[in-house]
Order: C-alpha cells, then sequence, then structure tokens
C-alpha cells in the first residue's frame, strides 16, 4: 500500500503528515527545510513505514518545495506538485476550514490517498538550469519596472531632492546590467545545449512567438511533460496553462459569460496573450483565425485569448513533433 506523504512547504520547515490507502491520515512532526531535515525525514519514514513505496505530495511554493522534490526523485520517491487551488477546492467539498501548518499535511496527505494524483517525472538537468535563469530574469525585470516606474513619479513630483533621482538611475542602471548579464547567460546556456537550442529555434516558427517568449515556453512545455510523466496531450497543456474555456450555465440560466479557468502559470498566460497580439499583425494564420473569430461576431478580446489558446497548442504540435511550423497546413482558419 502506498504511504502518501503530504508536507506543507515553509520557506525553513517542513510539516508531514502521512495517509495510506483509506485516507486514515496522521501527524508525523515537523523537519527544517534543509539536508539536514530531509535526512532526518527519511530516517523517519524508513523506520516506521518500511518496504512501502512512496509519494510525497507538495503544493507548488515559488521554489521552497525545490530541494526536498529533488532529493526525493534521488531517492526514488514517487512526487506529484499539486495545483494549491485544487486541494483547496477539494477540502471545501470535504467541510474543512481549518488552516495551519499541521492541518494543511494532514489535509494533503487525505487529498493524495484520496485521488492519488500522478507522480511525476524530474526535469532534466539542463532544463531546471534554464528555468533558473528565466525565473532571475522575471525577477529583474519586476524590480526594473518598479524602479522606472519610481523614477517617473520622482519625476513628477516638484520638491523630489536630486538625490532620490540619482539613486533611482543608479539602482536602475545596475538592474539594466543584471539584466542583460541574465539574458547573456540564457544564449550561453542555449549555445552548450543542443537539443534546447533546436527546440528553441522549432518554437520560433510558430506566428506570435518571438525570442521572448521562446525561452519561457520552451521551459514550460518541459515542465509539462515531466508533469504528465510525458503522456499529456494539448487539451491537458492548456488546462495546466489555464487558458481552457469555463461554462458556466444551470439549466436554462447563464451565470456567467464564457470564460477561461486561469489556474496555473499566470505569467504564461501574459506572454501567450502578448504574442497572440503580436502575431495577428503578420500575414499569418494566426491572423487568420483570429479574423474569422471577429467575423463571426466575438469579442476581440476573446478572440485574442482563442489565438493565444492556438499559438500554445501550435507549439505544442511543433515541440512534440521535432518539425517547424507549417503555413500552408494552416491556409484557412482553424475554429
Amino acid at each position: 500500500m502506498t504511504c502518501y506523504l503530504g508536507i506543507d512547504v515553509a520557506q525553513a520547515s517542513l510539516s508531514v503528515a502521512v495517509a495510506d490507502g483509506q485516507q486514515a491520515a496522521v501527524y508525523v512532526g515537523e523537519f527544517p527545510n534543509h539536508p539536514t531535515g530531509f535526512e532526518q525525514l527519511v530516517a523517519t519514514v524508513n523506520s516506521r513505514w518500511p518496504a512501502q513505496p512512496v509519494q510525497v505530495v507538495v503544493e507548488a511554493t515559488g521554489g521552497y518545495e525545490a530541494s526536498l522534490v529533488e532529493t526525493a526523485h534521488a531517492l526514488g520517491w514517487r512526487v506529484s506538485v499539486v495545483n494549491p487551488w485544487r486541494v483547496r477546492q477539494w477540502a471545501k467539498g470535504q467541510g474543512r476550514r481549518t488552516k495551519t501548518d499541521r492541518q494543511d499535511a494532514l489535509l494533503l496527505a487525505r487529498f493524495a490517498a484520496a485521488t492519488q494524483p500522478p507522480a511525476q517525472d524530474p526535469l532534466p538537468e539542463e532544463v531546471a538550469d534554464l528555468a533558473e535563469l528565466e525565473r532571475r530574469k522575471e525577477d529583474l525585470q519586476s524590480l526594473l519596472g518598479s524602479e522606472q516606474n519610481r523614477l517617473r513619479q520622482a519625476r513628477q513630483r516638484p520638491r523630489t531632492p536630486p538625490s532620490v533621482l540619482r539613486s533611482l538611475e543608479r539602482t536602475i542602471q545596475v538592474l539594466q546590467e543584471e539584466l542583460r548579464q541574465v539574458e547573456q547567460a540564457i544564449e550561453q546556456h542555449l549555445t552548450h545545449q543542443a537539443t534546447l537550442a533546436q527546440q528553441r529555434r522549432l518554437l520560433l516558427s510558430v506566428p506570435g512567438v518571438g525570442p521572448k517568449v521562446a525561452s519561457y515556453l520552451l521551459v514550460l512545455l518541459h515542465r509539462f511533460c515531466a508533469y504528465t510523466a510525458q503522456q499529456g496531450d494539448k487539451k491537458a497543456l492548456t488546462a495546466y496553462v489555464g487558458l481552457d474555456p469555463v461554462q458556466q450555465e444551470s439549466g436554462r440560466t447563464v451565470a456567467k459569460r464564457p470564460t477561461i479557468s486561469k489556474q496555473g502559470d499566470k505569467r504564461a498566460r501574459t506572454l501567450l496573450y502578448l504574442g497572440a497580439l503580436g502575431g495577428i499583425r503578420g500575414n499569418n494564420p494566426l491572423r487568420t483565425f483570429y479574423q474569422a473569430l471577429v467575423a463571426r461576431g466575438k469579442a476581440r478580446k476573446l478572440a485574442l485569448v482563442a489565438a493565444a489558446r492556438k499559438l500554445l497548442t501550435w507549439a505544442w504540435a511543433v515541440f512534440v513533433q521535432k518539425t517547424p511550423f507549417d503555413p500552408s497546413r494552416f491556409a484557412h482558419a482553424q475554429t
């Protein structure tokens, strides 16, 4: 019987609970979130549940879970990094409202035993390195945008001291240089990874996919393959990103207009939307697709979201088939 480890991950600690196939859950304890704590956790599991297959279930926490996940994979344990929203919805259905680290660990363990989420493969090392570089690039872009906004506001205020302006200008220059260095590191990394470089070239053949989108999209597609253990398809991918349509109807009542689920990676949706916005300005199948939707009476924003979803599915096809995008296959709108 599988031993499901529900682990609530914080920056400094891991709260751990265990459940079995009958969903009976027990709290194991708290361990430090560093290698010494991992060793203590492994020793506890091996002593109390020897010879049982182990599956670790954690929520995505923006990186605090990364070392734990890597360690679990190295041990041969099954690993599932689940969407926190999905766990909370399941908890509501069970009538559970208490939220503490201990209760969150118990909740994750019960959720795992009840739903048996699929195990995920580890990211290849070269993709994991690219993902970290892209994460750093995103952080620097966010910091740079904030400082640039502060400088604009400071220049508009009538009594801003010159020293404040100079401080902001120096910070912006440093951030711009750091961003340039990270972008250069990404290019160097891809230069030394022939497979990743080829995959990015294939993605760049898709209408709407430019250099800014391609590297991030490359990581996203690899992460989706790992998440689904190489068994995913285009419908699962659109749901993974949160671009899947959601209908809200009951009988003859339409509660709201159709929308998208907005689960998963918000930055991916933003980049795909911006890619679609640029892609429909060219003479290509994406523009044909978009114009056909508008001609049928669809709102322009809704048509743009649909174009972003189409861009994603085309990128997926190019990625899995390992062939460039063929415009002749999409000479007419594919709706």
